[in-house]
């Protein structure tokens, strides 16, 4: 089974209408989405002139029988623990809202489809398409 995980940026580029997100819709049989990167997304909605128009088509996109929303657990705990630390004593810190994000697609055992390369530095993350 191929599954993926959209990162805040990915969802952004999908709604744009970014062809490589869409391909790799394609290719998934399911497709997460991080309680994280919903929060990231909100944010970014509110304020914005489109924001009811960028929240249905969010809730549109969540309804799909293919996508499914990832919530936090302990196991989601421990993978970020592990994640974090591991960055910290490469010297390589990324964003906190990213280390959450990793910690769920490795979770999940899914490829994140993201355009932030820090995420190059989380060892044993899989990203789409495979480099």
């Amino acid at each position: 089974m191929r599954k993926i995980l959209l990162d805040t940026n990915a969802y952004a580029s999908l709604a744009g209408g970014d062809d490589a997100v869409l391909e790799a819709l394609g290719e998934a049989d399911v497709t997460f989405v991080s309680i994280f990167v919903l929060g990231e997304l909100y944010a970014g909605f509110r304020g914005g002139k489109f924001e009811s128009k960028n929240r249905a088509a969010l809730r549109e996109f969540l309804a799909s029988p293919t996508v499914k929303l990832l919530f936090a657990t302990d196991d989601t705990a421990e993978v970020f623990g592990g994640v974090k630390d591991a960055l910290r004593r490469q010297g390589t810190p990324i964003p906190i809202n990213d280390v959450w994000i990793a910690a769920h697609a490795m979770e999940a055992g899914a490829a994140l489809v993201t355009f932030d390369a820090h995420f190059e530095h989380v060892k044993g993350l899989r990203r789409w398409p495979s480099r």
